[in-house]
């Protein structure tokens, strides 16, 4: 694709990317056999060869965002099924996120939509604050039957109310910053980022991550300072505050590699797979940062998601096969995102399970961080398509590694758990709760 940036536009390092990342592009519109939302709608536009096309007009002419643009880029899930797609090694997520900071700096959008996404920033990165807004939605949400879905503001509101829990578990004191001795003779060290969101919503998935990698010999650390990865503040546009996010938790590992008497890092694992492709491109992120860019490339180096580094430590089961049957639901951020596809599969296998993989393994089930929050129309049939086509394969549990695929298929005719806690339990942990109350 030709491009028309002025030497002055190419100054800024982030436009310089953008412009190499479109002039990578042939319009061949392969991506759009596998982008969801052009799938679901058949509009150019919502697709990622639709969406190149009006940033980099955008882009190039340095107006502010239009709301056609503002309406297309929204209503993009940033899935990266197109990347996987694409023959030309496009970069798609790093021109998309690019735009979304450029519209956040250039396009105001209406009042009730600057105050909800400012909520969704403030309040689900910080897990007090998420727990008590949760709690309250508690009690209001039976209005959400009642809320017509007029407008994209009412479905919005009923979308909140409705993804709300009817009750939550109680806080873990896994999630609390300790070091979690290996039983028997170590075999590694590594951190665990506990995420956000997963803490109040999950906390099952840490407690099973680290009692899996403990017995298997290995030292995990939960280390102080460590918090949200910046994912949901970057993918609305707030590039400074992600950032702020990723030089936290950088912060953060680098004092467990670097103290004085430590023992250093073999991994940083993530459970949560979403965070996962974040922290992996921390070293992009922080590429013109020249204090913090060797300890981000550094960082961004040694994390794992937990399906990686138990592929890499051989994980084995210790009880019998279940003979259950596991419909695995690949998240998007973990097959697109990160390019991992065979090793939870494999894992689970090697535990016993038989594993099935439904129709249209490639499309998203519409969670997409807050997507679901923020087009509950196009999240909602995704999900109906996603659940349909995991439930054709009659499995017995649905299995992911994304916290919110997990909460995006919940509530179905079918359990869906975390793939470490169906791990963990053929390793020796107790069976998933899901599982526990439908026996």
């Amino acid at each position: 694709m030709q491009t028309n940036f002025t030497a002055e536009q190419l100054r800024d390092p982030d436009t310089a990317v953008a412009n190499q990342v479109l002039r990578t592009c042939v319009h061949c519109g392969f991506c759009t056999a596998t982008c969801p939302t052009f799938v679901l709608l058949g509009d150019e536009l919502d697709s990622p060869r639709g969406r190149i096309y009006l940033m980099k007009d955008m882009l190039e002419s340095g107006r502010p965002a239009t709301p056609e643009v503002v309406l297309h880029i929204d209503r993009c899930l940033s899935c990266l099924a197109c990347m996987t797609t694409c023959p030309s090694g496009v970069h798609y997520m790093h021109l998309v996120d690019h735009a979304r900071t450029y519209i956040e700096r250039t396009y105001r959008r209406p009042w009730h939509e600057r105050l909800l996404r400012s909520l969704l920033a403030t309040i689900i990165p910080r897990p007090p604050l998420m727990r008590a807004a949760l709690v309250g939605a508690r009690f209001v949400r039976p209005l959400a039957r009642l809320l017509p879905s007029t407008t994209l503001f009412l479905q919005r509101l009923r979308a909140l109310l409705t993804l709300a829990p009817r009750s939550l578990p109680g806080p873990s004191v896994v999630e609390r910053p300790a070091v979690h001795r290996a039983i028997g003779i170590r075999r590694g060290r590594v951190a665990l980022l506990t995420g956000c969101a997963q803490q109040v919503l999950a906390p099952s998935i840490n407690e099973a991550t680290i009692r899996l990698l403990t017995r298997l010999g290995v030292e995990v650390v939960v280390a102080r300072g460590a918090g949200c990865c910046g994912a949901l503040e970057h993918h609305l546009g707030r590039h400074e505050q992600a950032l702020a996010q990723a030089r936290a938790n950088i912060a953060a590992w680098t004092r467990e590699l670097v103290a004085e008497g430590g023992e250093g890092l073999d991994a940083i694992v993530v459970n949560a797979s979403g965070c996962g492709t974040m922290v992996k491109d921390y070293s992009f992120l922080l590429r013109t940062n020249t204090d913090g860019k060797e300890w981000a490339e550094r960082i961004s180096g040694l994390a794992m998601d937990i399906s990686e580094y138990l592929t890499r430590i051989g994980c084995q089961p210790t009880r019998p096969a279940p003979g259950l049957r596991v419909a695995y639901q690949s998240a998007c951020s973990l097959q697109h995102g990160q390019q991992i596809t065979a090793e939870p599969k494999a894992l689970l296998q090697r535990a016993g399970f038989a594993v099935l993989e439904p129709a249209e393994p490639h499309l998203c089930c519409g969670s997409a961080g807050t997507y679901n929050m923020l087009q509950p129309a196009i999240a909602t049939r995704l999900r109906a398509r996603k659940l349909a086509n995991l439930e054709a394969t009659r499995p017995d549990v649905i299995a992911s590694g994304n916290i919110g695929c997990i909460t995006q298929l919940s509530g179905g005719a079918v359990p869906v758990v975390h793939t470490v806690e169906l791990l963990d339990w053929m390793a020796g942990g107790p069976a998933p709760a899901a599982l526990a109350q439908r026996a």
